[in-house]
């Protein structure tokens, strides 16, 4: 139990498609809820603002504490260097919480989750992706996360993209493969026509919603879906690598860096990992890649816990 004396920290990761809020104090975790995204670059403000409330509601029924009592509130975000999105979060921090805020990248939440303001490289992919990594001094490096048009490699929206476009690539090379049902069938489509119209009038974002069928053919022994996610494991390794070497010219005398990994494509798909992890090993026999996903929230309290550390 919180003591009256104790300092109590509220984390907040504001993912894309829903948030995690994280109240402990000193030692141990208090409670822990999830709600819609409070992005306002996506999300309605007002339906932002009603999530942001609501969690808040949920946290202090389950811990008995109020937002008065908060000593500190990390939150983890994209896009937290738009004016925009800096104002409208001090405003729901100043409603709903107390004490001090701390806004950090969502990329740095998940960094600090891995290896608490020290040294490494963190892999991302959800529905976007990108990687980070920070050095022993505490400068950070970064590759990627250009967006789902310009980049993205090997997450959600990209492996979703590739799976359509491997579709036509399979009919092209007189290729089996039972993606193409599967997604007629999800986007309740009657011929490959219909596919061509609907799949070059799609926004790219909405790519990533394939990107569960072709996990699934996959594991079904389609050979087309399984090289889709293969692909999507050797473009994250291509990035990886480019941090590593960045991280080995600027401290050439110590060892590799760790790799953690982050984000649901990278969490859930184990033949992503694998790809990613085997292509770095066969350029680095020794380095150490994770196999099980950080939690970024655990990153924005470590952070709120520790303000004054550099990372």
């Amino acid at each position: 139990m919180t003591t009256p004396n104790s300092s109590t920290y509220l984390a907040v990761d504001a993912g894309g498609t829903k948030a995690e809020f994280l109240l402990a104090d000193e030692k141990a975790e208090l409670a822990r809820v999830r709600v819609g995204s409070i992005k306002v670059l996506h999300t309605p403000p007002s339906e932002a603002e009603s999530n942001f409330g609501l969690a808040m509601e949920h946290l202090t029924r389950i811990s008995g504490l109020s937002a008065p009592q908060i000593t500190r509130t990390c939150i983890g975000t994209s896009g937290f260097s738009v004016p925009s999105v800096v104002s409208w979060l001090h405003a729901q921090h100043q409603k709903y919480a107390g004490g001090e805020l701390v806004l950090c990248g969502d990329e740095e939440i998940a960094l600090d989750a891995a290896f608490h303001g020290g040294r490494g490289v963190l892999a991302l992919a959800g529905t976007g992706s990108n990687v980070v990594g920070r050095t022993a001094d505490g400068r950070r490096v970064r590759a990627g996360g250009w967006g789902p048009v310009l980049g993205d490699e090997g997450s959600g929206h990209w492996i979703g993209l590739e799976a359509v476009r491997a579709i036509f690539h399979a009919i092209d090379a007189h290729r089996a493969t039972t993606l193409r049902d599967a997604v007629l069938s999800a986007w309740n489509l009657d011929s490959i026509e219909q596919l061509v119209e609907r799949g070059n009038s799609f926004e790219v974002n909405k790519f990533s919603a394939v990107t569960p069928l072709v996990a699934q053919c996959a594991s079904d022994g389609d050979q087309v879906a399984t090289e889709v996610l293969r692909s999507a494991g050797l473009e994250l390794a291509r990035l990886v690598a480019l941090l590593v070497r960045q991280i080995e010219e600027i401290e050439p005398q110590s060892a590799l860096p760790d790799i953690a990994i982050a984000g649901s494509i990278l969490g859930n798909l184990a033949a992503v990992r694998t790809a990613m992890a085997d292509t770095l090993q066969k350029t680095w026999p020794n380095i150490r890649v994770a196999t099980k996903a950080v939690d970024p929230v655990q990153g924005a309290l470590w952070r709120a816990r520790h303000p004054d550390q550099k990372g």
